[in-house]
Formats: structure tokens, sequence, C-alpha cells
């Protein structure tokens, strides 16, 4: 992946970030969680949380996107510290996957 690509598909997700939150009221103390999972997280936190927002990316670009998303964010209180920074490769992990932890699927 390029260097523009990665810039494109950060600056998309931070989009639909905004554009979900507003969509869905959020109020201004609720944030994103962000969250790196494979494909099984992914559907157990899909299954938990409602809206989920995610972008799958090769795991050797996946701390690269975290970064760049990270940077983009303007909103102070969004944590993306959960994101972590162990070895991507080697775990499976293909996702970068925000939710809201207040807001449970029923």
């Amino acid at each position: 992946m390029t260097k523009e690509t990665m810039e494109r598909e950060a600056k998309m997700y931070v989009y639909d970030l905004n554009n979900c939150a507003r969509e869905n009221g959020f109020k201004a103390d609720e944030t994103w969680e962000f969250s790196l999972a494979t494909d099984t997280e992914k559907a157990v936190l899909e299954k938990k949380y409602f809206p989920t927002i995610s972008a799958k990316v090769m795991p050797e670009f996946l701390s690269e996107l975290v970064n760049l998303v990270k940077s983009k964010l303007q909103h102070a209180t969004y944590n993306i510290e959960r994101a972590g920074t162990h070895n991507v490769k080697e775990s499976g992990l293909q996702y970068l996957i925000a939710y809201n932890p207040g807001r449970l699927r029923h």
C-alpha cells in the first residue's frame, strides 16, 4: 500500500467515525474505543455493540493505519490507547474496529 493510499484510508475512516457518531446522536461525553481485532474478535464486538466502524487492512499496514487515524482524530476524548502495539503479523489481527462501550446492541 502506498503512503497516499494509507492517508486516504485513514481520512475515510475518520470521516466514517464522525458521520456515524452524528447519525447516532452521540453526546459530547460519548467516545469511541478502538481495538485491533481478528475476524472472530470483530464478529464478537459487532454482536455486542452498535454502532461499530471497522477497516480491514493487511497486518503489515495495521499499525500505520492506527497511527494515521490517531493523528487525524480531532475530538480530544477519542480513546485509541487500547489499540495496543503487540506483534500484529503473528497475532492474526487485520481489523481496526471502533465501538462505543456505552452502546450495547439490544
